[in-house]
């Protein structure tokens, strides 16, 4: 059954109450974060709390990821001493431009992973891309590395190295948007939009989470709570989505049981593609806990 990763949650590294309870919001994924939301002058106190964190507090079955701060910086390093020694799932790089910035990484979580007696491999990683070249370098990050779970976007990076704002309607995304998607798609890992800043305008971020689905997203960061429902209701099937789904793997099973290489449901032919996306929709329904029984 597939991992969900339709909302990751991003949790301030110098935010003890937000670490605490970050597991009963609902989100898939935690994204405990020592970059951009902390201080330089929290930097060692917020990768103690997340250390002390990882190590002493119960976050259920939730995906637990820690997003560094960047390697060209000691603090990157000091990150990765630690986070590794914590054991989360993940660790988000930030501002991730080339194949060599995931590669170099990787190469230290494998010498922490060895000091430690870990196995080598433990560590998976998810990279951020933020920046002009990291997008034309997308399919060369994506499968750079075994360890790359997924690739994300941070569009307040990217929107202010292209010379513009965001807008309401996202037309400066679109690019960098479906070319992280069909990188993510050519390496078989998740897609991750970024987040959605107006936290009260749920209009706004139901509009654009509806436009990832459409592109192919897995899912989304977000950075309130209150936006973790919305998002999960857009991305999960509906009743209507798995009545279909139902019906046409019954017309293959009955296709076969025929002898019959051919089958159709209401006068049209199914063929492969709509049979994987029918397979695909019944396997997210049940990873949802959506009781496909009674539809």
């Amino acid at each position: 059954m597939p991992r969900l990763r339709r909302s990751m949650l991003f949790v301030p590294g110098n935010n003890p109450g937000m670490i605490r309870d970050a597991h009963i919001y609902g989100s898939d994924s935690i994204m405990f974060d020592l970059e951009d939301s902390v201080s330089i002058n929290e930097k060692d106190a917020a990768r103690y709390l997340v250390y002390k964190a990882l190590t002493s507090l119960k976050y259920g079955k939730k995906e637990l990821v820690v997003r560094i701060n960047a390697l060209d910086t000691r603090l990157g390093i000091d990150d990765l001493e630690a986070m590794v020694r914590a054991q989360p799932h993940v660790i988000r790089l930030p501002k991730t431009e080339t194949a060599k910035d995931v590669i170099d990484c990787e190469r230290e979580i494998a010498r922490i992973e060895a000091e430690i007696g870990l196995p080598v491999g433990t560590t998976k990683m998810m990279a951020a891309i933020e920046s002009a070249q990291g997008v034309l370098n997308a399919y060369e990050i994506a499968k750079s590395s075994s360890r790359l779970i997924g690739i994300a976007l941070g569009a307040e990076d990217y929107v202010t190295d292209l010379k513009t704002t965001r807008s309401p309607e996202g037309v400066e995304l679109l690019f960098a948007r479906s070319m992280i998607v069909n990188a993510a798609r050519a390496a078989g890992i998740a897609a991750l939009d970024t987040v959605y800043s107006d936290v009260n305008n749920e209009a706004g971020f139901r509009a654009e989470a509806e436009l990832i689905k459409k592109l192919g997203f897995d899912g989304k960061s977000v950075i309130n709570p209150r936006q973790i429902q919305p998002l999960h209701d857009i991305f999960n099937p509906t009743e209507k989505d798995i009545a279909k789904a139902k019906a046409i793997m019954a017309a293959i099973a009955e296709a076969e049981a025929r002898g019959s290489g051919v089958a159709s449901l209401n006068g049209k032919m199914i063929d492969k593609p709509i049979v994987e996306r029918a397979k695909y929709m019944l396997e997210r329904a049940a990873a949802t806990s959506i009781p496909i029984e009674e539809v």
